[in-house]
């Protein structure tokens, strides 16, 4: 087992994860750009997927190649099976295995529900469930064929699914994306279910309000911001970092008993803080 005993630089200890290769859907921006870097950190090569942005996916590479690890950007997109399929088979080729996968590509197109087309409807869902169905089909195969690697990792492999707090509350105007999300919590419990006598981990990370490029409008200005603490009972608004660690711990054998679980990083979005008062 790869030890867990670490010298850390930040929050992150160095090493947690040497020796793994990992794979970040969408990891040239926000959430999955913090994440790809955490995962470098803690030792682990990484595979920056990206789908647009070649020029700020590579500098995400550059900043994982400089904590003496391999990285490497690969374009492709999440929705295709053609290319996820290509994507797996070269990083196999290229990096010998994954151990990783985070499955966090995801987009909006958001609109009332009278107003959504169809093509806003099926577009969320073929990124955001279907990439990820994709995406973790593929890694199992590799996780199967390899087994485990007792040097490496407790577990023949894990699978980190990128939820959302709205898997849990709904979300007016956002009807494709909410529903995207109720998908990824009940396909991750289900393969989890599958795959854990394969010793393969599956869980989820929800986030709650982060301050990523998407989400701009809704923290940028002092009303915004606001507002949006109002519904946020820790009283600050997160940052991707704190995605990042929730992804690394998981990944790691310090989580090898976690199984079939969402880790709702949110500040206690989800804890309903208009009851705070008694509703």
């Amino acid at each position: 087992m790869a030890s867990t005993a670490a010298v850390t630089q930040g929050v992150i200890p160095v090493e947690l994860l040497k020796g793994q290769k990992a794979l970040v859907t969408g990891a040239n921006s926000g959430i999955g750009k913090a994440t790809a870097i955490g995962l470098g950190r803690a030792g682990a090569d990484v595979v920056v997927n990206y789908v647009s942005g070649r020029d700020a996916a590579e500098e995400v590479v550059k900043e994982i190649t400089s904590f003496g690890v391999r990285a490497a950007a690969y374009e492709a997109d999440v929705s295709q099976e053609d290319q996820v399929t290509a994507v797996m088979d070269r990083m196999v080729q290229e990096f010998g295995t994954i151990d990783i996968l985070v499955a966090n590509a995801g987009m909006q197109r958001d609109a009332p529900f009278t107003e959504m087309a169809l093509e806003q409807w099926q577009k969320v869902l073929d990124v955001n469930l279907t990439g990820q169905f994709l995406c973790a089909r593929e890694a199992t195969k590799e996780f199967r064929r390899r087994g485990v690697v007792p040097a490496v990792s407790s577990s023949a492999g894990k699978i980190i699914c990128m939820s959302s707090v709205h898997q849990l509350i709904p979300w007016s105007g956002h009807v494709n994306y909410a529903s995207s999300k109720g998908g990824v919590q009940m396909m991750m419990a289900t393969l989890a279910q599958e795959l854990a006598p394969h010793k393969i981990r599956v869980n989820a990370v929800a986030p709650g309000a982060i301050r990523t490029p998407i989400n701009r409008g809704a923290w940028e200005t002092p009303e915004a911001r606001e507002e949006l603490l109002r519904l946020i009972p820790y009283n600050r608004i997160g940052d991707p970092q704190d995605i990042a660690h929730a992804v690394v711990a998981l990944a790691s054998d310090l989580m090898d008993y976690v199984v079939g679980t969402t880790l709702y990083v949110d500040g206690g979005m989800t804890l309903f803080p208009g009851f705070a008062t008694g509703g």
